[in-house]
């Protein structure tokens, strides 16, 4: 198999696990409140992070590990797994699924939002476009499409979405300057963090009780959301950039069709009827964030 088929391959695969997770949150959501969701999820992620470092040869490069990169991974394990997945999760609980799922895509924008003061990135016309494009569809959505009465279906479930993509974007940005292998930041990064969601669990919820869907819908977000399919895309990525693979450029724009399949099994697996509104605002955000892309590139 040529490295090109096997780029597709992986990047199909990983698109198409995203694309079920919004659905998973909404149903396991129904069986476990945000913090008992994410304490089971993020324990299944670690299980999962471990799994995938010693199956790479990479757990043992642990022991090399700076003290200061130790701290930095601490205080990123705070954001994520901590704070970003507390205010995505409340976001769906507060959210239709197909609301905060397009809202929660916007993070890519927020990164080049972001990058100007913290990277010293400049920002050009096009830029600015994008960006007011990518909100035009935040608004149709969260408006449901009454964007001049600014009507939101629910204020707080949109500021929780939107918020979360600032921590993601703040995480993956002070992430840029470290030198070490991805996976074993994510796994440095869940096990700092999962201290942090114990505790709070246990202050503002209590441990989850023995059940069934709640349980099997953590773990497959824990393993598929925040594990195994970074794994994958990796890997996708690595096919791509290897001589025949095609580019990664190719297999990076497949992440573009994970937000459409996402609303095909928000319908087909929770049960909502896909409103106009919210493919029109989609589409918006992903001009807009396809824009920004090619900006990037150049």
């Amino acid at each position: 198999m040529t490295n090109s088929r096997k780029a597709l391959l992986y990047g199909l695969a990983t698109v198409g696990l995203w694309s079920t997770v919004a659905s998973a949150f909404k149903l396991s959501l129904r069986y476990l409140d945000p913090l008992q969701f994410l304490l089971c999820a993020s324990t299944a992620s670690l299980f999962a992070l471990i799994t995938i470092s010693l199956i790479q040869g990479k757990l043992y490069e642990l022991k090399r590990i700076k003290r200061s990169d130790l701290v930095r991974c601490a205080l990123l394990g705070f954001l994520n797994p901590f704070l970003y997945y507390i205010l995505l999760f409340k976001a769906y609980e507060l959210l239709p699924a197909q609301e905060a799922q397009p809202l929660n895509y916007t993070w890519a924008i927020t990164i080049s939002l972001l990058s100007v003061p913290l990277l010293k990135q400049k920002m050009t016309g096009k830029d600015i476009g994008a960006i007011f494009t990518c909100y035009i569809g935040v608004l149709i959505i969260s408006t449901h499409g009454e964007i001049f009465n600014l009507k939101f279906s629910n204020p707080l479930g949109v500021s929780l979405a939107l918020t979360s993509t600032l921590i993601w974007a703040f995480y993956w940005i002070f992430n840029t300057t470290s030198a070490l292998p991805p996976i074993l930041i994510l796994l440095l990064n869940f096990a700092f963090g999962l201290p942090f969601i114990f505790l709070t669990t246990l202050i503002f919820s209590e441990l989850p009780s023995p059940n069934l869907w709640g349980l099997i819908g953590a773990t497959y977000v824990g393993f598929f959301e925040m594990g195994i399919t970074f794994a994958l895309w990796l890997t996708a990525m690595k096919y791509a950039a290897q001589p025949n693979g095609g580019g990664t450029a190719r297999i990076a724009n497949l992440i573009f069709l994970s937000p459409f399949l996402s609303l095909f099994f928000i319908h087909l697996l929770v049960g909502e009827e896909i409103l106009t509104t919210t493919i029109v605002g989609l589409i918006f955000i992903i001009i807009g964030t396809i824009l920004m892309q090619c900006r990037s590139r150049q």
